[in-house]
């Protein structure tokens, strides 16, 4: 059985773009993952974990996924909705992440109220690291999922992009 072939592009959004370049994963159509270069590692591991052994090839991103991107960047914050995705995933994890889709632009939600909203409020934990293995971020606005004070927690791109994030978002939120 011959192995998927899957595009890897390092893109530099912008020079001065505060979050640096990203990882676009991408078949011709979807978005398979999006991480930043210092985790690429990470980033190998969840597309073996969700998807089997394929081969990476040096290629460019779809242009409607980097046209959405582009907007998105330029505040136009329903942008990534029409992305498609494919992010693998367990059928629990899937259900965290189509939750954190409908999270609105400019609005956070505890772990707990994740787990609230899938009907299993016991499962904080469960959906942090649902969370935390989340292969598309930025898409899947895991960002938007906050401590249940509201404080801001772990992110697998750093607390400074987390709150760059939400801080993009707020200030193009309507």
């Amino acid at each position: 059985m011959e192995e998927p072939a899957f595009i890897l592009e390092r893109w530099d959004i912008a020079p001065d773009s505060p979050l640096g370049p990203l990882l676009l994963v991408s078949d011709d159509e979807t978005l398979l993952a999006l991480d930043f270069p210092a985790y690429e590692t990470r980033l190998r591991t969840l597309l073996a974990r969700y998807h089997g052994r394929a081969t990476l090839h040096p290629g460019r991103t779809p242009t409607p996924i980097r046209a959405a991107f582009a907007a998105w960047f330029a505040g136009d914050l329903t942008a990534l909705d029409a992305v498609p995705i494919r992010s693998g995933g367990t059928p629990f994890q899937r259900s965290v992440w189509n939750i954190l889709r409908t999270i609105p632009p400019g609005e956070t939600m505890s772990y707990g109220a994740v787990a609230t909203r899938l009907g299993k409020p016991g499962a904080a934990r469960a959906v942090g690291r649902a969370n935390a293995l989340n292969p598309v971020a930025i898409v899947v606005p895991c960002h938007r999922v906050v401590g249940a004070a509201g404080t801001l927690t772990g992110y697998a791109g750093g607390l400074d992009r987390k709150r760059w994030l939400l801080a993009h978002e707020a200030r193009h939120s309507a």
